[in-house]
């Protein structure tokens, strides 16, 4: 089961009025008001959102979305009696005999409730309304719904409805109530901007040194030769597999195409459109081969003409990310890890099959991985995991936590190695042939890791931020009702 699929057991009610229109309801207990504070406020099964006054109700809503409303007697209000119903409005009638009744507004989700309860002084006792997100309506004498304050930032947020508009889903319920149920945490938008531009500073720099200096030219030429004889047996038939020329369009195409059956399936249209921009954004960096200069700086034996960045890298990466991305939560950690190794193959495949050098699929990694966590700092709403599936993912932490760290400390080895191999490179050295080929290998690998560990991490916490209100996990079942 994925967080997308939750459900819940309701508790059914069938009165003598609604079972003429043949439909399950649903019983939402409206809290009472004793002598004391309103009781805590009971879960609401359906997407809803309510506002009106005490005793306990049933809303049955009809196919056409009109609501109709039916009175049962609670044993035990606290009052002793509850409000009867003008079925010709469906208006509340508030009880003579009620001294006192206790106001309340719910707000409902798709996946979870979220109730509070009001003091009488913080709302009209006279307002009554009943809606749903895609058909609000008003309900009683008035206009438009009274609706309250709720701690200290309601006063005037909510919007008024009419019965010739309804809200944005936007601006009602837990929306307007906490702003992070729509969009993630302004830290973790600037944490994926800031490292979306380290990625991009990254494939500059690799560009650099091994384009425009003698020492990168060098490096790469090495690394060009060397493959030849120290590849295993093992690798290189991998490799020469992958190098097959339509293998790597095909399994990257059929993982893109998976990605967004997965966000269409699962109504992340927002998601779609990112995703979408991602994908146009990836196949504008394949432009920057016929675009960046290669100034020849030396003698070498692979092409003389610009390869960076990687076409085939780029396809493969850009493919494995949206599909990181797509997914639900369960998925990810998964996807994240077999999509590395991938990634990592085809990196590697493309030099030993001596389509690239180590410098442009290096650059392909770190352009894509820049590119999706730019992306990542525009979701909001339908691009965000639903409320009531947020919660810590131990696989992420521990999958993110391990490939990040695994990343880091490769790249960082791989520079090391650099270093004690680079007095050889200007002088092509055979002494530095081992060296070259290892820091190659341990690099991509490393780049390969930090790029997915990344987007693992940044997708969790900008997709399922952990709201105020505790919306975390599916909500309990509401109580049975007592009779």
């Amino acid at each position: 089961m994925t967080d997308d699929s939750i459900e819940h057991d309701v508790p059914i009610n069938r009165s003598s009025d609604s079972a003429s229109y043949g439909h399950t309801q649903s019983d939402v207990a409206l809290p009472s008001l004793g002598e004391g504070q309103p009781s805590e406020s009971e879960w609401m099964p359906k997407q809803e959102t309510k506002q009106g006054t005490g005793g306990s109700v049933n809303a049955d809503v009809a196919p056409t979305g009109e609501p109709s409303f039916d009175v049962y007697d609670h044993a035990d209000d606290g009052i002793g009696n509850a409000p009867d119903v003008d079925y010709a409005s469906n208006e509340f009638v508030p009880d003579a005999n009620v001294p006192e009744t206790v106001n309340f507004v719910a707000f409902g989700s798709e996946n979870g409730p979220f109730t509070t309860n009001l003091s009488p002084e913080e709302l009209s006792s006279e307002s009554t309304s009943f809606g749903a997100f895609a058909d609000f309506k008003d309900i009683g004498p008035l206009e438009s719904p009274v609706l309250p304050k709720i701690g200290t930032d309601m006063a005037d947020d909510i919007p008024r409805v009419s019965e010739n508009r309804a809200p944005d889903k936007a601006e009602t319920g837990l929306a307007r109530v906490d702003p992070l149920t729509i969009r993630p945490r302004p830290s973790s938008c600037i944490l994926a901007f800031m490292l979306s531009l380290a990625f991009f500073a990254c494939a500059a720099g690799i560009y650099w040194f091994g384009v425009h200096t003698i020492d990168g030219q060098s490096f790469d030429e090495i690394v060009w030769n060397a493959v030849v004889d120290d590849t295993p047996t093992w690798l290189d038939t991998v490799s020469h597999t992958l190098g097959i020329r339509w293998v790597i369009p095909a399994i990257s195409l059929t993982t893109a195409a998976i990605a967004f059956m997965v966000a269409a399936i699962r109504k992340r249209w927002l998601l779609l459109g990112q995703m979408a921009v991602f994908g146009v954004l990836v196949y504008a960096a394949t432009w920057l081969k016929m675009l960046l200069p290669r100034p020849m700086l030396m003698n070498i034996s692979s092409s003389p003409n610009n390869t960076a960045p990687s076409g085939h890298t780029l396809l493969a990466v850009g493919c494995g990310l949206v599909l990181l991305v797509a997914v639900p939560r369960v998925w990810r950690a998964i996807v994240a890890l077999v999509e590395s190794t991938y990634c990592g193959f085809v990196a590697i495949s493309l030099i030993i099959c001596h389509w690239h050098r180590p410098s442009d699929v290096l650059m392909s990694l770190l352009i894509c991985g820049g590119l999706m966590m730019l992306a990542l700092v525009f979701t909001r709403q339908s691009g965000m995991d639903s409320l009531g599936s947020r919660i810590s993912s131990a696989s992420i932490q521990i999958v993110g936590s391990v490939m990040i760290t695994f990343g880091i400390i490769s790249c960082l080895y791989a520079s090391y190695m650099l270093w004690q191999v680079y007095p050889g490179l200007g002088v092509a050295a055979l002494w530095v042939k081992n060296g070259a080929y290892s820091v190659m290998v341990t690099a991509i690998i490393g780049v390969s890791c930090l790029t997915f560990g990344l987007t693992l991490a940044l997708r969790q916490i900008t997709a399922s931020p952990l709201t105020r209100l505790g919306l975390v996990g599916a909500p309990p079942a509401p109580p049975e009702k007592q009779r």
